[in-house]
């Protein structure tokens, strides 16, 4: 089955064709040059980027992966969650595609898509296992017990872990995007110089997590800093690499506490945060000296992509499930609850 996959939930256009769990082809075209003077993504600019963007992009995979639109078994695309212009330019595409060529269509819930991303590197990951999606918008925790059988357990109560990146990378004056802004001010920065306390909650149970707390304090930090005079470049190294040094740990933590309280065989990264480096070796090591199996897909199915998307889709497809001309474009949707 050959999926043309479609992804513009955000501020990345992106096209792809996957067949039996396989990426033919997968092309992404980012717009930081569009929003980084404004430190953050502008819905309307965001919009008329992936209208320029998508038709170009969708021919382009076609051609790399050597098929036209009349080789293609189905339509796969994002309609939840996002930004809700974005994802509309992405719906219209594909409705007007599949309507034309008579070709099956289905929506899939972009968490979904992260969620299961690892499979187009590892194949099947041994269930039950848990999975986190972090990412600009979503920081949550999943039970997967298999496709389509999942539970949420946990998710942010306020920041998600990405938008905490953003800010502070805004803070300190790094740039956007704020992650790999982040990561590489780290890279000479002391992990230990500061440290944060990490969230609370009422229930000592909760699998919840909060970065609002961390993000204040990394405000406080800096402001006191100015005040003095002291900021430096040694001075914004290591507070971003205690900020992200923090931020890792509480995920971590989080996720091998999720395996260990519902006996989980494996554990899943996902989502554009899951690209940054610190966060994949301290998973990795921690998962390891723990004896859990730890699948994290490489960086390019880490960030938005359409071939998560549309080896989704192919899922739902050989289920027998579709969607009808219907199918709108949803800003908020979570899934497994």
């Amino acid at each position: 089955m050959r999926i043309l996959g479609i992804e513009s939930s955000c501020d990345e256009t992106a096209a792809a064709i996957v067949s039996e769990g396989r990426v033919l082809s997968s092309l992404v075209a980012t717009q930081h040059d569009v929003h980084a003077r404004f430190g953050g993504v502008v819905p309307e600019l965001a919009s008329r980027r992936h209208m320029e963007n998508i038709v170009p992009l969708i021919l382009t995979a076609l051609e790399e992966a050597d098929l036209t639109l009349d080789d293609l078994d189905g339509i796969a695309v994002t309609y939840a969650p996002g930004l809700l212009g974005s994802l509309l330019v992405g719906l219209s595409a594909a409705k007007a595609i599949a309507y034309a060529r008579n070709l099956p269509i289905i929506g899939v819930n972009h968490l979904e898509g992260h969620l299961h991303a690892a499979e187009l590197e590892y194949g099947a990951i041994p269930s039950p296992y848990v999975g986190l999606v972090v990412s600009g918008g979503h920081t949550s925790l999943y039970l997967v017990h298999g496709f389509g059988n999942l539970k949420l357990l946990g998710a942010t109560r306020d920041d998600a872990a990405g938008e905490a990146f953003d800010k502070v990378a805004k803070l300190l004056e790094l740039g956007y995007p704020g992650g790999p802004a982040i990561d590489r001010a780290s890279l000479t920065g002391n992990p230990k110089a500061f440290r944060f306390t990490k969230p609370r909650f009422s229930s000592d149970d909760s699998l919840d997590f909060s970065f609002s707390g961390i993000k204040t304090a990394c405000l406080l930090i800096h402001r006191g800093a100015v005040a003095k005079g002291d900021v430096s470049e040694q001075f914004t190294a290591d507070l971003a690499a205690s900020f992200q040094e923090a931020v890792a740990s509480i995920l971590v933590d989080r996720t091998l506490d999720a395996v260990r309280r519902h006996g989980a065989r494996a554990c899943v990264l996902a989502g554009g945060v899951a690209a940054n480096r610190r966060l994949r070796e301290l998973l990795k090591q921690r998962a390891d000296d723990a004896g859990v199996p730890c699948f994290i897909p490489p960086m390019a199915l880490c960030t938005d992509n359409a071939a998560m998307i549309a080896y989704v889709g192919a899922r739902h497809l050989e289920a027998g499930r579709r969607s009808d001309y219907t199918l709108n474009a949803v800003a908020n949707q979570e899934i497994g609850i």
